[in-house]
């Protein structure tokens, strides 16, 4: 086992938004210099497994694709096509998607939903060995979705740290070697104190347990597009919450050289009057990362959120004009499936169509990884919002 390394973080994490700290005592002042502590980074049995398999799906030109919707949100989209909600169904659309002959060229890592794990194509074979065929590293949603947090202003907690340490094993011996957990923030609802903690310390312990068996997690405190608020507040909640998270991180002892980040864009709410610019969404985005992030993190995947597929390319690409301490890519579900749904429309004629859609959208985020994307020639579907107020998984 390797050796542990420190790492140095004041003992209070930073001022929640709008409250007193926890860590605050009552009557003291918000100013005193607090005591310094360290925390170990004990290096675990899969710690050089994780490292390379960050690196790995950290690579040059090439992101993630997330297809890991539950069934539920699954068969909605299956709906937008006319195709009922059945297991045969699903199958068929997540074959289309993970057999397309050179994905991983643009693809490195692939999130699945426990179910699509443990499937195979028509023909038999586990979709987990078509993606290591393309070289694509297969992942694992573990979370177990979003339930309300008692005592907080209407906001969410993201249940599944129970049996996930043997589930976690399992799914390593299925072939999976990353996982992903979401949770949520809501800007119109606060955030409240209490659930900017719940969401960092759940983060925490599930990258934890993750790690611990031999899964890279990706770290998913997704911040809602829901609201009218202008970027200014979107990024001083942004900072917020990725200061908490990394404080708990650290108390954690998980091993930052092997996980992964999927934030949102700092962007204004999708309800203010004023959209902001590419370069604009760029600045203040890298801003965040640059001041929360530290250089040890391999990669940063970014989530779509809700944005057109076009949009999502070309916030990408302004991020990538100059170089960044990490690889800065994506980890998109709706901003690289929305075409191919539409394309495919659940007809076998339409498969390879399909899949060459798919191909276009991956090979221009690939692009956008590597910042030489030109939004010229893109159609007016990938144009269109894909924004839904309250949307789940």
């Amino acid at each position: 086992m390797a050796s542990a390394s420190l790492v140095k973080l004041n003992a209070s994490s930073s001022q929640w938004i709008g409250q007193k700290s926890f860590n605050q005592r009552h009557g003291s002042s918000p100013y005193l210099a607090l005591p310094r502590v360290a925390f170990p980074i004990r290096a675990g049995a899969y710690t050089d497994e994780l490292v390379q398999t960050a690196k790995s799906i950290a690579s040059p030109g090439r992101g993630i694709l997330a297809i890991d919707e539950s069934n539920a949100t699954c068969g909605k989209r299956l709906d937008s096509i006319g195709l009922d909600n059945t297991e045969s169904n699903r199958q068929a659309y997540r074959q289309l998607l993970l057999t397309t002959p050179g994905l991983g060229e643009y693809i490195s890592g692939a999130i699945l939903f426990e179910e699509t794990l443990y499937q195979s194509t028509t023909d038999g074979k586990k979709f987990v060995d078509c993606l290591r065929e393309e070289k694509i590293v297969p992942g694992i949603k573990v979370d177990k979705g979003l339930v309300p947090l008692p005592g907080s202003n209407n906001e969410s907690w993201c249940q599944g740290l129970d049996g996930l340490a043997s589930r976690s094993a399992q799914y390593y011996e299925q072939g999976a070697r990353f996982a992903k957990w979401r949770t949520v923030v809501s800007i119109p609802c606060g955030p409240s104190a209490l659930a900017v903690k719940e969401a960092a310390w759940g983060l925490a312990r599930y990258a934890a347990i993750s790690q611990d068996n031999g899964l890279v997690p990706i770290v998913e405190p997704e911040i809602l597009l829901d609201g009218d608020h202008p970027i200014e507040r979107t990024l001083e909640v942004a900072e917020h919450v990725w200061s908490e998270v990394f404080y708990y991180l650290a108390q954690n002892n998980v091993v930052f050289e092997g996980i992964l980040l999927k934030p949102s864009m700092v962007t204004p709410g999708a309800e203010h009057k004023e959209k902001a610019s590419p370069e604009t969404i760029a600045k203040s985005t890298l801003k965040m990362l640059k001041r929360r992030v530290p250089p040890a993190v391999p990669g940063i995947m970014f989530l779509s959120g809700g944005q057109s597929e076009a949009e999502a390319t070309l916030n990408l690409n302004a991020m990538n004009q100059g170089p960044n301490p990490w690889h800065v890519s994506f980890s998109y579900a709706r901003a690289l499936q929305n075409s191919v749904l539409k394309t495919w429309q659940g007809r076998p004629e339409n498969f390879e169509a399909a899949q060459k859609s798919l191909l276009v959208r991956a090979k221009a985020n690939s692009l956008a990884q590597l910042g030489r994307y030109s939004a010229e020639g893109e159609s007016d579907e990938s144009q269109k919002g894909m924004f839904v107020k309250g949307y789940t998984y």
